[in-house]
């Protein structure tokens, strides 16, 4: 049974009296809280959907009934996109917006924006020269690491591994038992990701044909690897802009949440008309003589 962290408000805004949707995915190994700040930026103008995914918070691990491909993942978000009434906003973090932009090529016309912060679309690095090619393979050799330590039976090695990685050396010492017991539940399904997404058939092409705005995020720290995925969708991607998050790393909207949830708010509320409504309702309320500046 699918687990979603929902946050719904009674009162409508826009011309149909309907609040935009959004859905956000979070990144490996966390679940749909992690966008509890992202609720808080939004306030009451958006009505905000934000699942788990497979294997991760309340949700079930993968059956195993076949391979497993990004395809899977996005099955479930497609069902949810498909049930609203017109188009909605997608955020996505590291897995999450790899995830995102696989539902995005499969559902563009029903997409009002895109938000990615780092998304770890591996098979962009493919088509890449060699320094692409070269970050593919440090990607591979940590995929390879946590594959083997899962094998083997060692959850706690493979999941040390994994979130030194994308954290840095030594986070997860001082990670608490339950952070950690969390990890060690969710660690199997890692190499499922990893192959998923490195094998994910998407040409380049398919993002150039996506016409909605995107707002592309990275930290300055950010590994090697997806800080080119994301300088590579922007070059190709016809209506993007680029944000680059002074002293985050990869877990940005973990250790910035509260700028980077600012950010994606605002690109969605942009998108959406929602931003110019906010502006003619302060022009409204102030006096005729007055200045306002912010």
């Amino acid at each position: 049974m699918q687990q979603m962290f929902e946050i719904a408000s009674s009162r409508g805004v826009g011309a149909a009296g309907t609040k935009p949707t959004v859905i956000a995915l979070h990144c490996s190994g966390s679940s749909g809280r992690q966008w509890n700040k992202l609720v808080s930026a939004l306030g009451d103008r958006c009505t905000l959907i934000a699942p788990d995914h497979i294997g991760c918070g309340a949700t079930r691990p993968w059956s195993g009934n076949h391979r497993f491909c990004l395809a899977d993942e996005a099955a479930r978000i497609l069902d949810i996109v498909d049930a609203q009434n017109g188009a909605v906003h997608l955020v996505g973090h590291s897995y999450g917006g790899g995830v995102a932009l696989r539902v995005a090529r499969e559902r563009s016309e029903r997409i009002a924006s895109l938000s990615l912060y780092e998304p770890t679309a591996f098979h962009v690095l493919r088509s890449m020269d060699p320094d692409g090619r070269t970050a593919l393979g440090q990607i591979l050799s940590v995929a390879s690491g946590v594959s083997r330590d899962v094998t083997a039976g060692d959850y706690q090695a493979a999941a040390r591994r994994f979130v030194d990685y994308w954290n840095g050396e030594g986070t997860w010492t001082g990670m608490t038992p339950k952070f950690r017991t969390e990890l060690v539940r969710y660690i199997p399904k890692a190499p499922l990701e990893f192959s998923a997404l490195v094998e994910e058939p998407a040409p380049l092409a398919a993002f150039r044909r996506m016409a909605f705005p995107v707002l592309l995020m990275r930290g300055a720290l950010a590994p090697e690897p997806t800080a080119l995925i994301v300088q590579k969708l922007f070059s190709i991607m016809r209506d993007a802009v680029i944000e680059e998050i002074s002293n985050a790393g990869h877990m940005g909207p973990f250790s910035h949440a509260e700028l980077v949830s600012d950010m994606i708010a605002a690109h969605v509320l942009r998108a959406a008309g929602l931003d110019r409504l906010a502006e003619r309702d302060t022009s409204a309320s102030e006096p005729a003589s007055g200045a306002h500046s912010h």
